[in-house]
């Protein structure tokens, strides 16, 4: 398997196992040990590669032990600290791994709860590992440009001095796009006085900042939906529909009543970017038997609807992202909804066939 397809299976995996691990050493044994052996390539069961319990003794602190030490060329490399799943990864987790780091060789240390991994240097102050990562890999939402950063640490390939090299750039990017992801959602003054004083030229007093707040939010979203439906047009190349050819589209016809008056309560609700997201997936799956004009979203107290034509009646999916566990409705011919779970958006390509099958269901003509 390459390096990127055996980086999704335990990811996939971890989707599956999720609910039933609740102790830390449940999550070393079904997500961190397949970590190091399958995507780092090292040797769990092999104590030349890796030692479970290391203990380097720091000072006054006397017998405490780091989760795992990873060994390459006699000399430890790697500092593993892990935590149940069930916790988010912090900072306040690091301490045995910040005094570990001064007295051992180890360049790179991880912090990890099996789902989310945490990568450390010393690019601040030499032998004093960061506060800050220079890769955080998350395998629920897997940011395909680190994969290569990532494998320079596998065991067949390793390179600490290119890590090294790249992880000053890799901090600072990685940081950046966390920032602009909080700057889309949910944008700071600063960042809403700074746009809007390239576009605006008036003085920024409070009515205006009051206005553009909202107009850069709902800005950003439309450029990020753009964005997004650029890249699936590109891949799943999309059909050029003749620009004069005028389809009737179907006016929209009154719900059944529990749809009708989940979306009679619609007023208020923020539509995610995750949300957007899915829509734009299904709409460029979909266009292989339709124009995309006529795929059209619409929001609901406890659902995401893909309709055809705007019409209630011609349901093509329902995202249900609300929740903790997200599910993607499926309709079958008597538009009958299956809920499948998804662990992220790609997933909905799975359901490819099921999809075009419920619009082609619509087209077809009526007895």
């Amino acid at each position: 398997m390459e390096f990127a397809e055996k980086l999704s299976a335990l990811a996939a995996k971890v989707r599956q196992q999720r609910d039933v691990i609740q102790t830390e050493e449940a999550t070393k044994n079904a997500f961190v040990m397949p970590f190091i052996s399958t995507i780092l390539g090292y040797d769990v069961f092999n104590p030349l590669e890796v030692v479970p319990e290391f203990i380097a003794d720091v000072g006054l602190k006397k017998g405490e032990k780091i989760d795992y030490a990873i060994v390459k060329d006699g000399e430890v490399q790697i500092l593993i600290e892990c935590k149940k799943s069930t916790e988010p990864v912090k900072i306040e987790h690091a301490s045995q791994l910040f005094r570990y780091f001064a007295v051992t060789n180890a360049r790179i240390s991880i912090l990890t709860n099996g789902e989310v991994y945490q990568f450390f240097t010393d690019l601040d102050a030499p032998n004093r590992m960061d506060a800050k990562p220079f890769l955080v890999l998350d395998l629920n939402d897997i940011d395909q440009s680190l994969i290569p950063e990532l494998q320079k640490l596998s065991k067949d390939v390793f390179d600490l001095d290119s890590i090294i090299s790249a992880a000053g750039e890799l901090k600072y990017i990685g940081e950046l796009k966390r920032t602009l992801a909080v700057q889309f959602k949910q944008p700071e003054d600063e960042w809403v006085k700074f746009l809007t004083g390239r576009v605006y030229p008036g003085p920024y007093t409070q009515k205006v900042r009051e206005q553009f707040t909202a107009l850069v939010s709902k800005a950003s979203k439309q450029f990020l939906n753009d964005q997004v439906n650029e890249r699936l047009k590109k891949a799943l190349g999309a059909p050029g529909f003749p620009q004069n050819e005028e389809t009737a589209v179907a006016a929209s016809v009154t719900s059944a009543p529990v749809a009708e008056a989940d979306l009679a309560e619609a007023d208020g609700l923020e539509t995610t970017l995750e949300e957007i997201e899915g829509y734009q997936i299904v709409r460029a799956i979909v266009c292989s038997e339709v124009k995309p004009a006529r795929v059209v979203q619409r929001d609901a107290k406890s659902y995401f609807a893909v309709l055809l034509d705007d019409n209630n009646r011609k349901p093509i999916a329902r995202l249900h992202f609300n929740r903790t566990q997200k599910y993607i409705g499926i309709f079958d011919e008597n538009k009958e909804e299956t809920r499948v779970p998804i662990g992220s958006l790609e997933e909905i390509y799975e359901h490819t066939e099921a999809l075009r099958a419920s619009v082609k269901s619509y087209l077809q003509p009526q007895s």
